[in-house]
């Protein structure tokens, strides 16, 4: 290993050192780590995409990048703020994590330089998901998606002729009545599409606007896979038994079943587009070969 290398393997260490403790306290606190499961999976997924591409990633020759300073600079500043600044254990993690990101980001453009950035580019964004969300963000995007399951759960029941009176997260139907709370948004299921979906993109797809089409269409699949699962909670329970509703196994731990739902919509996706990429590619190799051969 050369010089740089070592020097690269230390500021590694120290990042670790400095990004880990804000999150384990984070994690053991009840109420929030509910939202962040999937933070000790990120640096595993970002660490094998590096090591895979590591000959392309690290052959940077080239040091002192500007963009290296300025990044690494912001990353000490944000450390320092969620270190010494007032707030409750997710800003501060929020504000560690990221600053120790961006320190991490800032020393590999100052050893290495342009060269490799690209297909460093990635693995090292793809870092962004360790972040913790704000609970203030996350209530928000809860709310929106609640809205939008609500919206979706009554174009569902329009189309299935079922009769029901809205009151916002309320519908009141034949037999009872029931309410899209938090705890129905899918925050979690959707975090885990968005993720799945994103490093999906970046394996099968070329083009960077197909990927970022596939992530986007992650919201409307996670509203419509929500609403899917009220409107069978709700059939289940009102012609087969009212204690499915009432805390029984689709209920409770029923979720996986919708995910998996969810997951074989945003494939269909992913299938299209990337046979889009393939139909493409095939047409410029037939016409390569016509191009090559003589007209007798």
């Amino acid at each position: 290993m050369r010089k740089k290398d070592w020097l690269f393997a230390l500021l590694t260490a120290v990042t670790l050192a400095l990004a880990v403790p804000p999150l384990v306290d984070l994690l053991r606190t009840r109420w929030l780590s509910e939202y962040y499961g999937h933070i000790s999976l990120i640096p595993i997924v970002s660490a094998y995409l590096m090591f895979r591409r590591r000959r392309e990633i690290f052959r940077g020759t080239a040091s002192g990048h500007p963009w290296g300073i300025l990044a690494a600079a912001a990353g000490v500043g944000l450390y320092v703020a969620g270190r010494f600044l007032g707030g409750g254990f997710d800003v501060r993690a929020s504000l560690t994590t990221l600053g120790a990101l961006l320190f991490w980001c800032g020393s590999y453009l100052l050893l290495y330089g342009k060269n490799g950035s690209r297909r460093a580019f990635f693995p090292l964004a793809f870092l962004l998901f360790a972040v913790p969300i704000p609970a203030p963000i996350i209530e928000k995007i809860i709310a929106v998606l609640v809205v939008g399951s609500a919206y979706m759960t009554r174009l569902l029941l329009v189309g299935l002729g079922v009769p029901f009176v809205q009151e916002g997260p309320v519908f009141r139907l034949p037999g009872f009545a029931i309410e899209i709370a938090q705890e129905c948004s899918g925050i979690r299921s959707s975090l885990a599409l968005l993720i799945t979906t994103v490093l999906a993109g970046q394996i099968f797809l070329k083009k960077f606007w197909k990927q970022a089409l596939l992530a986007l269409a992650v919201f409307p699949v996670a509203l419509f896979k929500n609403a899917i699962r009220i409107v069978t909670l709700y059939l289940l329970s009102y012609f087969v038994d009212m204690r499915i509703i009432k805390g029984g196994f689709l209920h409770r731990s029923g979720g996986f079943i919708f995910f998996g739902l969810g997951l074989v919509v945003l494939a269909s996706i992913l299938w299209l587009l990337r046979e889009g990429e393939g139909r493409r590619s095939g047409a410029k190799m037939d016409l390569g070969d016509f191009k090559g051969k003589k007209i007798n």
